[in-house]
């Protein structure tokens, strides 16, 4: 299929399409996670409007700001100019959102605090989005995303990405994906709660819960090795060594082809295990004691020389032959490792219209992504180029000149509700694993009464790692579980009498599975016209991937998520030593359960179901909705994959995983590491007078300026590593952040483990929460944080779990539920 179809933007600003068309946003963003979000309100139709500083802001030099400003408007303001800021009170007083990406100090000091706003605009939903949030241990530091991830234990995760010793810096925008999607999921149960009330209010997101989403299970193994020691080892996938440990390292196995094409496959569960088993000719091994455990084999001898043998089975075929396989037998699947460029090239984005090219005034034909969540096959509204710097600044002065100027209008701050944005909502899930699953869990911290409808067997994330439940319990939390067969015609006139009770309907499964059980969308319309039926997909509902199945690691390997985390560990010259020594590097960039493809693309199953709820409220209600992991997995990649002439080059990581620049990467201390974050001339200033007195660095001629300093960054590299090798880390985190200059001690420690047994930490970021195999235990809170509006933070369920109260509440009585059990219709 062709580029999608792209029309120009109608030069007034008016757009009139989309679910959110005829809403005003006052964007003051100055950073990726505020972009992304904005980015996404103007793809559902929202009137985005950019306000910048003199000089633009910092986002346009970014290589994505063409597809990040996409269909917004740009006016120029000067804050601390008196009547800019008037004309910004007048803006803020008509919009319905705001979206800030400030300090709360400096919001404070802008007059752009929760009370302010809500002063100037009772009906705003003004959202802040920080580094660490409004309160806690480290709200007082700068909101870098490398300084969260540093400080979070991010880089300890991915040390085994790199060669060395130490934490390894990730460029990707895990941290800023979160955040963004995270304050969407704010916005969007704000506006949906003020169609009620009729009142705004503020909402909070960060960066640290935001990059917590993303992981899958290993906040539960951590949970249970604190709680009981010793009873449960918590393994990955490689030793540190690079030898495998567990059978993920075996069903997710990351493989050099003959002609040199590095695949990633997905074979997770046994039965797609089994199928590539036989395709590789070792399907005999089964029925050999020696081999009949596999994948969990009793000792590291026998992993590593099965792991070995595996390797060599690939590397016996072309990438054309092992692409054959793929597209003949269902039940095998590897995507290539793509770079964040090559990704529009994806058989998959391009058969769904998901690549599109717009025509830029300044910039020529750009080529991007299309919207997150389509609509009946379609991106919600056409492609639109991004705006000159200022290019609406006179019609927007314009229209509020005459306005009255803003201030309290004697509307009284309105107190807290107590009640959820989605108290009422009812969604009902046919989901596996954890994209799909974790994006409805998300809503019910929310208040949304989320039925997960499970297999006899329940999910099989349930089952994922050794310790029961522990892979499962994140993805189960605040929902009901009733264990249906599909199957059955008795088991889907159970579904189907819960989906005329709901509102929301979520399935994830491969294209022509929800037709096959009669869950598809046609057939539950017919049954609830209202409802919001959303396709959260690997691939898609047709097309030449649809029936594959999807991981994280191939996802994470054919978005380009993985080498634009480490785009140095594929070159090899195909020696088998080296060949092996890449191999658990590229698994750690794809695949590690704390930052992978699952958990960037339940952010997008979350945002897609919130928005479908809006736009049935306003009365613009959508087609069937769609989301896929590919997609929205590229799609934070901005940077990387968008595509025009004259394209600046995207970030770039040494080859040793330090981090980007001179001023903004890991360093030894001491004792440990730091990771400084001082890009900006006026930081690097500050920085230079703070070390006056461990090196002369301000007025050396190679560091004067911002040019010279980049054309010697290697020299300046070299020079602060000395500097920082002589003091501890946390004296240089308590040294510099006393300046206000970005510089944090590393943590090198599992994350999930850091924020639970750190008091500080779980008291702003942990909250209690009660199931039936963890008892009382903490979790990490609510993403999102509301003035008025309440969050609930509850323990998982088992499967089944609901299934004999949930039957009841459906009008079955004892002796009709006994026999459904009985024939295998429900358990």
């Amino acid at each position: 299929m062709s580029d999608a179809d792209v029309r120009q933007r109608d030069t007034d600003g008016g757009f009139g399409e989309g679910p959110l068309a005829g809403m005003a946003v006052v964007d003051l963003s100055t950073t990726l996670p505020g972009a992304l979000a904005t980015q996404f309100l103007a793809d559902a139709g929202a009137d985005v409007l950019c306000v910048e500083q003199p000089g633009g802001t910092p986002l346009r030099s970014r290589p994505g700001w063409p597809a990040l400003a996409r269909g917004k408007r740009s006016v120029v303001l000067d804050l601390h100019d008196p009547s800019d800021r008037t004309a910004l009170d007048r803006l803020i007083a008509g919009a319905d959102v705001l979206v800030t990406t400030m300090r709360p100090q400096a919001a404070a000091r802008l007059g752009l605090g929760a009370e302010a706003l809500e002063a100037v605009n009772p009906r705003l939903v003004g959202a802040a989005i920080t580094g660490w949030g409004s309160s806690g241990p480290w709200a007082h530091l700068k909101g870098y995303e490398g300084m969260v991830m540093a400080k979070l234990g991010m880089f300890h995760v991915k040390r085994n990405i790199v060669g060395r010793p130490g934490p390894a810096f990730v460029a990707a925008p895990y941290a800023s994906w979160g955040a963004a999607q995270t304050a969407v999921h704010g916005i969007l149960a704000a506006l949906l709660e003020r169609e009620t009330s009729g009142r705004g209010q503020h909402v909070e997101a960060d960066l640290v819960r935001g990059v917590s989403t993303l992981d899958t299970w290993n906040w539960f193994t951590e949970l249970v090795g604190i709680r009981w020691p010793g009873s449960f080892t918590v393994v990955d996938a490689y030793t540190d060594d690079g030898r495998p440990q567990s059978p993920m390292a075996l069903g997710l196995l990351a493989a050099y082809t003959k002609d040199g094409r590095w695949l990633q496959f997905a074979q997770a569960g046994h039965g797609l295990f089994r199928a590539l088993m036989e395709e590789l000719g070792l399907g005999g091994r089964y029925d050999d004691p020696r081999w009949a455990s596999l994948p969990a084999l009793d000792t590291q001898e026998l992993r590593t020389e099965h792991w070995e043998t595996m390797l060599d089975k690939v590397g016996e075929r072309t990438y054309a032959e092992w692409e054959q396989v793929f597209a003949s037998n269902p039940d095998v699947n590897a995507e290539a490792y793509r770079t964040a460029s090559e990704v529009f090239e994806h058989p998959q984005l391009r058969h769904d219209g998901r690549v599109g090219t717009v025509h830029d005034p300044d910039l020529g034909p750009v080529r991007q992504l299309t919207s997150m969540v389509h609509s009946d096959g379609r991106p919600l509204t056409p492609l639109r180029p991004a705006p000159r710097l200022d290019e609406h600044g006179g019609a927007a002065r314009a229209t509020v000149a005459d306005d009255p100027a803003p201030g309290a209008d004697g509307v009284p701050a309105a107190p807290a509700s107590g009640r959820l944005p989605l108290d009422g909502v009812t969604v009902v899930e046919f989901a596996l694993m954890y994209a799909g699953p974790y994006g409805s869990a998300l809503l019910t911290d929310l208040g949304a009464r989320v039925i997960k409808v499970e297999s006899l067997d329940g999910d099989p994330i349930r089952r994922a790692v050794a310790f029961p439940e522990a892979g499962g319990a994140k993805t189960m939390q605040g929902k009901e579980s009733i264990c249906l067969d599909l199957r059955t015609e008795a088991g889907r006139r159970i579904a189907h009498e819960l989906v005329r009770r709901s509102d929301v309907v979520l399935q994830s499964f491969r294209a022509g599975a929800a037709e096959r059980v009669g869950v598809d969308e046609a057939t539950l319309r017919a049954l609830n016209p209202d409802l919001v039926y959303l396709t959260a997909a690997g691939y898609g509902t047709d097309g030449p991937y649809g029936h594959r199945p999807a991981y994280a690691a191939s996802i994470g390997a054919a978005s380009g998520f993985a080498l634009a985390e480490a785009p140095y560990v594929t070159a090899v010259g195909g020696e088998v030593e080296e060949v092996r020594a890449a191999v658990p590097r590229l698994y750690s960039a794809a695949a590690r359960a704390s930052l992978q493809a699952d958990g960037v693309s339940a952010l997008g199953v979350a945002s897609a179901m919130l928005l479908g709820l809006l736009a049935r409220a306003r009365r613009t209600p959508l087609g069937g909705l769609t989301t896929t992991m590919l997609a929205t997995t590229a799609l934070p990649l901005a940077d990387w994959n968008v595509d025009y002439a004259g394209r600046p080059p995207a970030p770039a990581v040494d080859s040793e995983g330090y981090g980007q620049s001179a001023l903004y990467r890991l360093y030894r201390t001491a004792d440990g590491w730091v990771f400084l974050a001082a890009p900006t001339p006026g930081e690097w200033t500050a920085l230079a007078a703070a070390l006056a007195d461990e090196r002369a660095l301000a007025d050396d001629p190679r560091f004067v300026s911002a040019g010279q300093r980049a054309t010697h960054d290697a020299d300046l590299a070299e020079e602060l590593a000395q500097v920082f090798a002589r003091r501890p880390a946390t004296e240089w985190e308590a040294r510099l952040t006393a300046l206000d200059i970005g510089c944090v001690a590393v943590t090198e420690q599992a994350p999930e483990a850091f924020v639970q047994t750190d008091p500080a930490l779980a008291a702003e970021y942990a909250t209690t929460a009660v199931s039936p195999v963890f008892d009382e235990h903490l979790r990490m809170t609510p993403t999102v944080r509301f003035s008025r509006s309440a969050t609930q933070a509850r323990g998982a369920c088992l499967a089944g779990d609901h299934t004999d109260a949930i039957l009841r509440e459906l009008g079955y009585d004892e002796d009709t539920v006994a026999d459904l059990r009985a024939r295998g219709v429900v358990s």
